[in-house]
């Protein structure tokens, strides 16, 4: 899998494009385009083939120009990714009132957030692809950080208290919305459903498979396949893992405040 990094590229330049500053004055023609179809396009190209798709060179042919025309856009494909980033953020909600005014207390609102996250990597499945240790610093990036710490801001936490929740949320829905992407995915290549990649697999695997050797797997392992029926269910595991990771943040702030 193809793994791309935001914060790759020269950090001024991208800090330029992410906020739309002018370029300097440069030499030819008006510019057809703005930034901001450049991201547009490239973005489509990710959601339609995958992030190992996207180059210059497509996202010029998608725009109608010539590879070597694109770059005085964008310097390159490592500032590209900042701008798909926080293009794909815009769409992300905004409450109309202040967190702190919404009904349903914190756990409701990060419970959302944790929603909008799943659901915005499922519309977008290349951003699992896109490491953001450095991440790109424009305006949908930075505006969805604020609308995420409200959620949990004036209920006792510190502000790094703050920062490590909105963090483990995230880093939680990440894990989650790669394992139902990888599962949607699996089927598509294979043609085959969850069960009917068991009823192939199930009559070898009894010919070699001890189940005494293994008890404890082999009693969990039949109820939970009972129990889901023998498909794997992503979306019944992101319900429970989040709800227990509430229960944490809970005391957490329990702890802080009693």
């Amino acid at each position: 899998m193809t793994t791309d990094f935001t914060g790759g590229g020269d950090p001024r330049r991208s800090i330029e494009l992410l906020w739309g500053l002018p370029p300097g004055p440069r030499p030819g023609p008006k510019p057809r385009f703005a930034v901001a179809d450049v991201a547009a396009a490239a973005v489509e190209i990710a959601d339609a083939d995958g992030l190992g798709a996207l180059s210059m060179r497509r996202v010029a042919e998608r725009l109608g120009v010539s590879a070597m025309s694109l770059y005085t856009y964008v310097p390159g494909k490592a500032e590209l990714i900042d701008l798909m980033f926080d293009r794909v953020l815009a769409e992300a909600p905004r409450d109309t009132v202040p967190l702190d005014e919404a009904s349903g207390g914190w756990r409701d609102r990060l419970e959302a957030i944790a929603r909008q996250n799943f659901a915005l990597y499922q519309r977008h499945p290349w951003l699992l692809q896109v490491a953001t240790s450095r991440p790109p610093l424009g305006p949908n990036v930075v505006a969805k950080y604020d609308h995420d710490l409200r959620a949990v801001d004036g209920v006792g936490l510190g502000d790094v208290e703050m920062d490590l929740v909105v963090q483990m949320v995230g880093d939680f829905v990440h894990g989650a919305a790669r394992t139902a992407v990888a599962a949607t995915q699996v089927a598509q290549r294979t043609g085959l459903t969850d069960e009917e990649w068991w009823e192939r697999a199930g009559p070898a695997l009894a010919k070699v498979y001890d189940p005494d050797a293994t008890p404890i797997a082999t009693r969990v392992g039949a109820a939970a396949g009972a129990e889901y029926n023998a498909a794997v269910d992503p979306s019944r595991a992101f319900e429970f893992g989040l709800a227990r990771l509430l229960d944490g943040v809970a005391a957490l702030i329990e702890r802080a405040t009693g």
